[in-house]
């Protein structure tokens, strides 16, 4: 049975989606075959982060007319061979809980984990569809303004009885913490009040990779990062090593 993951942040520019393509690519690197399913619909962006912008021939939009099945509009990765992507249109579209739910049945023998890239912002849809998922991981910055709207967002999940919630704080630097922001993480964690996953620095070379649609380096601290998330989504022992810069 896959594993399906919902991904999601209070409010915009909190790395989402860039959390969603290192998961998504290291999980893929440690062997277990992963999709990512875009919901940002006509902003999609993750065909871009994997270099793939002009092989995308279908995206949900074909699934969701019903022009294609799920698993014939899912494109490969050729940088990680076990990752697969089925992008978001790039037109609004509508979509319902119901429609995600059931394109994720359709294709979960296929697929160990199924990581669910949705839209951001605290609204009924999101909430909708992330009831479905085995696992929510709330994504924030140390900015107050994206702690106070996760706290909210989580609050909600929680209201919804959606208990299994983690934090993953995303764009970590020293110049954030300690000095102009927040005084320490557990500062973030205990304004979400969600148990930590996870802390992912800063870092150029990913901004770099992600625009440029090519692998992140292996020296990258992010990527470091979402390795060790990768291992823990999987019930592996991994110590929380954090690194600013």
């Amino acid at each position: 049975m896959s594993k399906i993951i919902a991904v999601t942040s209070g409010k915009g520019g909190t790395g989402k989606s860039t959390v969603c393509a290192g998961l998504g690519y290291t999980l893929a690197k440690q062997g277990h075959r992963t999709l990512l399913i875009e919901l940002d619909f006509g902003l999609r962006c993750l065909d871009i982060m994997f270099g793939v912008e002009n092989e995308i021939k279908y995206d949900l939009g074909d699934v969701l007319s019903k022009r294609k099945n799920a698993l014939d509009a899912v494109a490969q990765v050729p940088m990680a061979s076990n990752l697969s992507l089925l992008c978001a249109p790039k037109t609004l579209t509508a979509v319902s809980a119901e429609q995600i739910d059931e394109i994720c049945r359709s294709v979960k023998k296929y697929f160990e984990y199924i990581i669910i890239d949705t839209g951001a912002g605290i609204n009924s849809h999101v909430f909708e569809i992330v009831q479905q998922a085995n696992l929510i991981l709330v994504v924030s910055t140390p900015d107050p303004v994206c702690i106070r709207d996760a706290a909210l967002m989580s609050d909600e999940f929680y209201n919804r009885g959606n208990k299994s919630q983690r934090l993953i704080i995303n764009k970590i630097s020293k110049k954030v913490i300690g000095e102009a922001l927040v005084n320490n993480l557990d500062e973030i964690i205990d304004k979400v009040g969600v148990q930590l996953i996870g802390v992912i620095p800063d870092d150029f070379k990913t901004t770099v990779a992600t625009g440029k649609g090519i692998p992140i380096p292996t020296d990258s601290s992010a990527l470091k990062a979402f390795d060790a998330i990768s291992k823990r989504l999987g019930g592996e022992f991994v110590p929380l090593t954090v690194k600013t810069s």
